[in-house]
């Protein structure tokens, strides 16, 4: 969770679905499964906001004008609670903090908008993997039995010497 919320591409969905899978395992409970990612989020969130506000967009090519004016305008028209909105869409939840660092959001307003709008994040996803995980148990044994007969038809095949056509230049 925390490179993710700090700016590196990869996605939290996964690592959450996972995480509710492992609840529903018993590997752990839900609140502490949320928890963690919820602590993970806002330690990267932190990080992106203390890069935001250091003045780094300003040094970018161009001095980021484009980018840095409609961020200004964001949250001179929302406020505060475009930060919270962010925390709960894809890919704007990522690089939110970037921008609100750069604002000079409070952090005594930045960090429980973070906590709030990423706690709702991961407990829906979290929630979300735990339900797919009562799921997996019933379709676990159909699954199992197509991928063994898949891979024993690939067997046979490589052992008749069956390849692929192979296309001409």
């Amino acid at each position: 969770m925390i490179p993710e919320s700090a700016c590196l591409p990869i996605p939290s969905e996964v690592t959450l679905l996972s995480a509710g899978f492992g609840v529903h395992q018993g590997w752990f409970s839900f609140p502490a499964a949320v928890a963690a990612a919820t602590a993970g989020n806002l330690i990267g969130s932190s990080i992106a906001y203390g890069i935001g506000r250091s003045g780094v967009l300003s040094r970018l090519p161009g001095g980021g004008g484009v980018a840095i004016e409609r961020c200004e305008r964001l949250f001179a028209r929302r406020g505060d609670a475009a930060v919270f909105i962010a925390r709960l869409l894809p890919l704007a939840r990522t690089f939110v903090s970037l921008p609100a660092g750069h604002a000079r959001i409070p952090l005594r307003r930045f960090v429980p908008l973070t906590v709030a709008g990423c706690a709702i994040w991961c407990a829906g996803f979290v929630l979300a993997g735990d339900i797919a995980g009562a799921g997996w148990e019933a379709v676990a044994g159909v699954a199992g039995r197509a991928m063994l007969a898949i891979s024993a038809l690939v067997l046979v095949a490589l052992a008749l010497g069956v390849r692929p056509a192979r296309r001409e230049a």
